[in-house]
This record gives structure tokens, sequence and C-alpha cells, in this order.
């Protein structure tokens, strides 16, 4: 048993809990800043340990740490720690300055590091049940707003629907294979002639379960309410760690336990991929709230994502890998210009109140329109290269009619992202907002600059992802 193999989990849980500790030991109303200072440097201490530590499995072959799960946990991690910072600008306007809050971040994160290293199908489910029931809490933290309620409710009543329907696939494959971890199950995949019909519907819970948790179509029903009711700085960590997480688990899963029944998944992977590409296309063209029109871009861009799955190499792999890179960074960046979005105090979420912003604020104005642009897929942003590499992925594995329906989908898409830019730059001019504070102007200017010159890094974040990627087939 190597415990050190998950020594960053370890000290990011027990962060928590001192700084749970700390919170309560603090004055009433006064820990938020403390709490989430002290969350903000546990989640950069981490990921450094997790950049430094070993490969290998332990803990009974139900921990697994490698390049893919390194690359995985590093993304969540970064997420997690740009979500905290944007919470600190507008705590009290959010009514999210509790101690409990960055906490709740933390552990959510933990689960969600749990699950890019699990080896175990239980291990998965206890690390998405770890960093759901704290989604719950987060959705609902604005607690005296009916909308936040409602948006904890949701999520709380359907994520359990699809953790019931996951345990079920679950249980399935373990009553077929007689073992949940990950090698044994692909041995018995493997030295099976003839897959059981009783498999095949537990590995279809599996994928409806994780596919709940990406908001992917048909399972995406909870997405625009509760992105819309949560607090702003939920959402951004909500369209991010998490979702990276479950992407993890999906390829871990798919590629190894499952990797020798491509041919029997990838249809439906398929589907599900071109449906959320193009029912997030379509849906987000008449919303007029910005929260509920990135909740359809999420759908949108996690159907993207899921093309290089579909693909079932390692190209495909890379390929998404880098799309999710590029997705973190633009949709934190966006998050922040929503979360500055208010005026005499008070929060507003309208496309509308965007209008005439690059004469009243031409800053904020033009960090936008990067990521808009970045979203559409316009180079030489960040958001062009992921696109690139799934598409050329889809081609490579002879995928045409799932990369023509990406592309088509990418050019509707790009009407509400460039419609966004227009009401900015061209519309009459509304009240100007109120001016950001430092933190989140800092992650504003930050991921726009990280979009603009992803190019730089390219090769990098190509490399690494790569690396990662070969980790699965190899």
């Amino acid at each position: 048993m190597n415990w050190t193999l998950a020594l960053p989990e370890i000290v990011l849980a027990l962060s928590g809990l001192v700084i749970l500790l700390a919170g309560v030991m603090q004055r009433r109303g006064q820990a938020f800043f403390s709490c989430a200072m002290m969350t903000l440097l546990a989640l950069v201490v981490t990921g450094i340990l997790v950049v430094f530590s070993p490969d290998g499995t332990g803990y009974g072959h139900i921990f697994i740490n490698d390049g893919f799960a390194r690359f995985m946990k590093v993304l969540s991690l970064t997420g997690a720690a740009l979500s905290v910072v944007l919470s600190v600008g507008y705590a009290r306007e959010m009514e999210i300055d509790k101690f409990e809050f960055p906490v709740l971040i933390a552990f959510s994160t933990l689960g969600t590091m749990i699950m890019a290293s699990s080896g175990n199908l239980m291990t998965l489910f206890v690390g998405l049940e770890l960093s759901s029931l704290s989604i719950y809490i987060l959705c609902a933290f604005a607690r005296d707003r009916v909308t936040a309620a409602e948006a904890g409710l949701k999520y709380f009543v359907l994520g359990s629907l699809a953790s019931g329907l996951l345990l079920y696939g679950i249980s399935l494959a373990y009553g077929f294979a007689g073992t949940m971890e990950y090698a044994g199950l692909q041995q018995a995949v493997r030295g099976s002639a003839v897959l059981p019909a009783g498999l095949m519907v537990g590995i279809v819970f599996v994928l409806v379960g994780l596919c709940f948790k990406l908001s992917m179509v048909p399972f995406h029903m909870w997405t625009p309410d509760v992105y819309q009711g949560a607090p702003t700085s939920v959402t951004a960590y909500m369209a991010g760690a998490p979702k990276i997480a479950a992407f993890a688990v999906l390829l871990r899963v798919m590629a190894g336990p499952f990797g020798s029944m491509t041919p029997q998944w990838q249809l439906l992977i398929e589907v599900v991929s071109a449906a959320s590409m193009v029912f997030g296309s379509l849906a987000a063209i008449p919303q007029g709230n910005i929260k509920r029109l990135m909740a359809y871009s999420s759908i949108g861009h996690m159907g993207y994502a899921m093309i290089g799955m579909a693909a079932g190499t390692a190209e495909g792999t890379r390929g998404t890998l880098v799309y999710l890179v590029t997705y973190l960074f633009m949709n934190v960046g966006a998050f922040a210009g929503i979360v500055a979005m208010r005026r005499r105090g008070r929060a507003v979420s309208q496309i509308s109140d965007l209008s005439g912003l690059g004469r009243t604020d031409p800053g904020m104005a033009l960090a936008m329109a990067v990521f808009m642009f970045s979203m559409a897929g316009a180079p030489p942003l960040a958001g062009f290269f992921g696109k690139l590499m799934v598409f050329y992925a889809a081609i490579n594995a002879h995928l045409y009619g799932l990369a023509a329906i990406g592309i088509v989908s990418s050019v509707i898409g790009a009407y509400y992202y460039i419609r966004i830019v227009k009401i900015m730059f061209f519309d009459a001019a509304a009240p100007a907002l109120d001016r950001s504070p430092v933190s989140v102007s800092f992650v504003s200017v930050g991921m726009g600059l990280v979009t603009t010159f992803f190019v730089v890094g390219l090769g990098p974040v190509a490399t690494a992802a790569q690396a990662a990627a070969s980790a699965l087939f190899r």
C-alpha cells in the first residue's frame, strides 16, 4: 500500500478540515476572506504535489496515479482556484460570504481528484458523490434567494436519480465480472467470446450517469435552470472542475476496462455528441439571459469534446484533453465578465444589459469579445485549436459525418456569440456597469491573455495531453 500516491488528496482533505475549524473559531462575518485565502493556498500546494507525484497503483489497486490522472487533477485544481478568486470580489453581494463556501469547493475538488485517479468502480462512485454533494449545497448557498434554492433542489433531485442509474450500471458490471477493479473488468471483457446483454446494459447505465454530470443531451434538463439560479461563481466552478472530472472518469473507464468493446459503445457516443452539439447551438439562439445562454453553450462544448472520445484513439483523447484546457480558460473568463455585470450594486444578467459596453467599459468589452470569439472557434484564439484537434481526430478515425455535424454546429453557434459582440460594440449604450473588484478583473484579464496567446503554449499543452492519452492506451 503506497499511501504517498494519494498524498495530494490527503493534504487537501486535511487542509479542508483545518480551514473548517479555523472558520468556526473566527468571529461570524469575518471568516470568509481568510478561509478563502487558506483554501487558495491549499489548492496551490496540492497542485504542486500533484505535479511531482510518482506513477503507481495503490490501496489494493483502487487508486491509480499516472500522467492522465495528473493532467486532469491539475485542470480541476486550476478551475477550483479560479472560482475561489472570483468569489472573493462580490461575496457579500452574492450572499456567499460564509467561510463554508471555500471549504465546500475544496471538498468538491477533492472528489474530482479521486475520480481522476479511480481504479475501481466504487472509488469512482465515492469520488463522484463527494464532489456532487458539495455542489448541491453550493448551488443553494444563497438560501434567501428563491432561484438559488430552486437550483439546488433541482440539481439534487435529478443528480440523485443519475447517481442511482450509475450505481445500477456498476452493479450489472460487477455481476458480470465478479470484480469492480478496472484491471479485472478489462481481463473479463477480453476473455469473453460473447459479451452478455447484461454487461452491455450496465455500460449504458454507467454512460447515462456520467453524461448527466456532463449535461449531455438528452440528460441536460437540469443545466439551464441550475446555471441561472446558482450564484455566478458557483456556476463558473460547476462548468469547469466537475465536468473535467466526469470526462476523466469517462475516458479512463471506456478506454480501459471497456476499451476492447469500442465498436459496441462508439455509436452511442457519436449520437450523444452530435445531439449535444446541435441542440446546444440551436437552443442558445433565443436566450435573453446570458447565464442560460452559457448553459446551452456548455452543452454544445461538451458535445465537441466528446468527438475525440468517439474516435476511440489516443489521438482523439489528446484532442479532447486539449479541448478541455481551452474550454476551462475561456469559460472561466466569460463567467468573470458575468460576475462583473452589476449596476448600482445589483446583479444583472440579461444580454441587453451589455448594450454599448464597448463605450462605457472598453476593457471588459474587449475581454468578453475575446472569450466569445474563442468559443465560436475563431482563429488564432484558444477555442480554434481545441476544435481543430478534435475534428482532425474524427476525420482520421473516419467519422466524417460527426465531424461535419460539428463544423455545421460551430457555424450556427457563432451567431449567438457574435450577437453578443454586436450588442456590446454597436448597440446604443445602456447605463454603465459598476467598477469590477481587483480579483474579478485579475481573472478576466488573465484568462483573456491565456485565450489570446494560447498558440504560444500549444506545443507544451499538446505534449502533456499526448503523454496523458498515452497513459490510457499503453
